[in-house]
């Protein structure tokens, strides 16, 4: 007898990598029912083609845009939605969607990207950068009011999946730190093949170029591949938008290009063809290295986070130790990339694939 299963995800409002994981999630089980808080169609085509069952906020003015204001409503959101006719519920969150409730009959599976940041590993960050403009102060001020109660529900609502499934191995101690629950690593998958097919090169590109894809938020640290980029005297590109934009643009100077939010191909195109890609940042796991890799770009990354459980130092590229201009600076300045191999980029990508990704989830949903 099949069994009914759903898929559940805290908002699919943009695309990102984890949205990426949850589409390899109903590739892997088409016939699962999928639901989500908010749903912006318009921004996130991934699933044109599925019913997304979403939750009373989806009639909120604001939610599908600005979907950072409404957390404490998406606990209840969340807790609202009747699962009970399923028989396994897989959950993917950073925030919210492991809360949601389900009866004893229903396993539940919780795929953590990480700890809500803004509550536990990055909760000081947050505080200097809450990321909403001129609202900062009022973010500032309503976080600070409500932490106490936020990190009591949510350490409540990390109780109530039956397994626990963390993104890396950064994830799983952050888990075990913050929800006192043992969990196990499945690594997210990644799209290597579309970074394989070859494309044309970019119009009026130089010759040697550093590449950077990121969302442009502070704790990315594009600053820091804005500036090192600049010392060594290499032309940087950035793929992305965000709210530092502004700040950013300022910091930089003649030889970085911002390309704004580019499509599928575009990225390719400008990853495929770069020398080198930069991950300054510290991150749960990080995809967009894993795919510079399967387009056969060597990667310089900070070591913390997971890009230091994907990126071979000395291999597929370099690890640097500490998250400033001066240390990847140094890093760029003395990287060759006649040094790596592509076959051994491209095998390292393969380790993260989706299909690596699909035997292993099933593996875990039909185990009991």
């Amino acid at each position: 007898m099949s069994r009914r299963i759903a898929i559940v995800h805290d908002w699919l409002t943009n695309l990102g990598g984890a949205e990426r994981v949850v589409a390899a999630m109903t590739e892997l089980y088409p016939e699962a029912d999928l639901y989500t808080s908010v749903y912006n169609s318009k921004k996130l085509r991934l699933f044109k083609d599925r019913q997304v069952n979403t939750s009373f906020l989806q009639r909120v003015p604001l939610t599908r845009s600005k979907h950072q204001l409404f957390s404490a409503w998406r606990r209840l959101a969340f807790e609202s939605i009747d699962f009970s006719d399923y028989d396994v519920v897989i959950s993917s969150t950073t925030a919210e969607a492991k809360g949601i409730i389900t009866s004893e009959r229903t396993r539940h599976i919780s795929y953590m990207n990480t700890p809500t940041r803004y509550y536990w590993s990055h909760y000081e960050d947050y505080l200097k950068e809450p990321g909403f403009g001129a609202l900062n102060p009022l973010a500032r001020w309503q976080l600070k009011r409500t932490i106490d109660a936020s990190r009591y529900w949510d350490f409540a609502a990390a109780q109530r999946p039956d397994v626990v499934l963390a993104n890396s191995e950064t994830v799983q101690r952050r888990i075990k730190k913050y929800y006192e629950r043992d969990s196990t690593v499945l690594y997210p998958c990644v799209d290597t093949a579309r970074f394989e097919t070859a494309t044309g090169r970019p119009e009026q590109v130089p010759a040697k170029y550093a590449l950077i894809t990121s969302r442009l938020v502070s704790y990315k640290r594009v600053d820091v591949a804005i500036q090192a980029a600049q010392k060594a005297g290499w032309p940087l590109y950035i793929i992305g938008q965000g709210p530092q934009l502004k700040a950013l643009r300022q910091l930089a100077g003649p030889q970085t290009h911002f390309l704004g939010a580019l499509s599928d191909e575009e990225t390719v195109s400008y990853t495929r063809h770069a020398d080198v890609f930069l991950f300054p940042g510290e991150e749960d796991f990080g995809i967009t290295p894993v795919e510079a890799m399967a387009a056969g770009v060597p990667v310089i990354a900070f070591e913390k986070g997971g890009s230091g459980e994907t990126v071979i130092d000395g291999e597929t590229g370099i690890l640097v130790h500490s998250q400033t201009a001066a240390a990847f600076a140094k890093a760029l300045s003395s990287y060759r990339r006649q040094d790596y191999s592509i076959d051994k980029l491209q095998a390292r990508a393969a380790d993260f694939s989706q299909a690596r990704f699909a035997d292993q989830l099933k593996a875990i949903v039909e185990a009991n």
